[in-house]
C-alpha cells in the first residue's frame, strides 16, 4: 500500500489527545500504517546512565491530515537545478 504522507511532510493531528498539533513527519512505517511526528506522542524513559530521555512514538496514520507536502517540492527544485546545469 502506498501512503500519501512521506518523511518531511507537515501534518496536523485530527483526533485523539494530541488533536490540533502540527509537526513534521520523522518516520513512516507503511506495514503497520503508523507514522512518527515531531512533538506528538512524546514519551519519556529514564536511563541510569543518560538520565531522563524523551522521544516521539509512532502514531496511527489515520489520525492525521496532510497540511504541506515538502518532499515533492524539494525533488522538483533539485530536478530543475540539475537540468539547468546540463543545458
Amino acid at each position: 500500500m502506498k501512503l500519501k504522507i512521506k518523511k518531511g511532510d507537515t501534518v496536523q493531528v485530527i483526533s485523539g489527545a494530541e488533536k490540533g498539533k502540527k509537526g513534521v513527519v520523522l518516520a513512516v512505517n507503511p506495514t503497520d500504517l503508523k507514522i512518527k511526528v515531531e512533538g506528538v506522542k512524546v514519551m519519556t524513559h529514564f536511563d541510569k546512565k543518560e538520565g531522563q530521555l524523551e522521544a516521539e512514538g509512532f502514531f496511527p496514520y489515520s489520525k492525521v491530515k496532510l497540511v504541506e507536502k515538502v518532499a515533492a517540492e524539494k525533488k522538483k527544485a533539485a530536478k530543475k537545478k540539475t537540468s539547468s546545469k546540463n543545458a
